[in-house]
């Protein structure tokens, strides 16, 4: 059985590591080198890199910051937030990154996730899916949650898998940052459907909330932020209870 992998996330804005609620009331929680240096070293998995503002404001994502992060850590890592094109894969895979999470982009041009796999590996190519539960079901939204579309989450989460993607990232943004447990229910539901990979991501709160996610929601991997940002729950300990729980962890 593969080991269940704990990511902690760090949302990138103007260089600062940055965390909100529901997507919003952004609050700084430190250089996003040192962080991922620190969570290297306490066990984390893997560590994924947002810029929050990218797809926003059309800029890029920090080449330099992507270097400088390669240099300091020892674990792999994943880079998202205004990836269009493959020269952006490209660039961001030569400054260090193991892995692109592309979103918006991917919705607006589906066939990126195809070229993606083709010219660097499925491995490369996580799709991160920002969606709400609505009276019609999960609906997936843009932009940092802040465009809503047609798509909806299983729909495109089995497209994006057709398409030669490696891994779902999906964010629930009714669960983002409130610590309440993960959207268990669709996870389950994308684990069963998918043969690939899925990253759980918001809503941890305590250390039982990532058990869940393993054992109900029958994710992959756990990603989250503040509650690693602002030393609510250590890596390690949490990797000790899971794994006194019976879950497979790296330790």
């Amino acid at each position: 059985m593969l080991a269940k992998r704990i990511i902690p996330c760090l949302d990138i804005k103007d260089g600062q590591t940055v965390k909100g609620t529901n997507f919003v009331n952004l609050r700084q929680a430190g250089d996003p080198v040192e962080l991922g240096k620190a969570y290297s070293e306490q066990g984390a998995d893997e560590l994924v890199y947002l810029d929050i503002t990218a797809s926003h404001e059309g800029r890029k994502t920090f080449t330099d910051l992507v270097k400088r992060i390669a240099a300091h850590i020892n674990i792999p890592f994943t880079v998202g937030g205004g990836i269009n094109e493959l020269s952006d894969v490209d660039r961001l895979l030569n400054a260090g990154a193991d892995k692109v999470s592309i979103n918006s982009s991917a919705i607006r041009n589906p066939k990126l996730v195809d070229d993606i796999a083709k010219h660097f590996g499925s491995q490369v190519c996580v799709v991160a899916i920002d969606a709400r539960s609505t009276a019609s079901g999960w609906k997936c939204y843009l932009n940092g949650g802040r465009v809503e579309t047609d798509r909806y989450l299983y729909e495109w989460a089995k497209e994006v898998n057709e398409r030669g993607a490696g891994e779902i990232l999906f964010t629930s943004m009714d669960h983002d940052g409130v610590k309440t447990g993960y959207a268990n229910e669709a996870l389950a539901h994308l684990s069963d459907t998918l043969d690939i990979p899925v990253i759980a991501s918001g809503g941890a709160g305590k250390m039982e909330h990532f058990k869940d996610a393993f054992t109900l929601g029958k994710a992959d991997a756990a990603l989250a932020a503040s509650v690693f940002h602002f030393g609510e729950i250590p890596i390690m300990r949490l990797k000790e209870y899971l794994h006194k729980e019976g879950i497979s962890v790296r330790l």
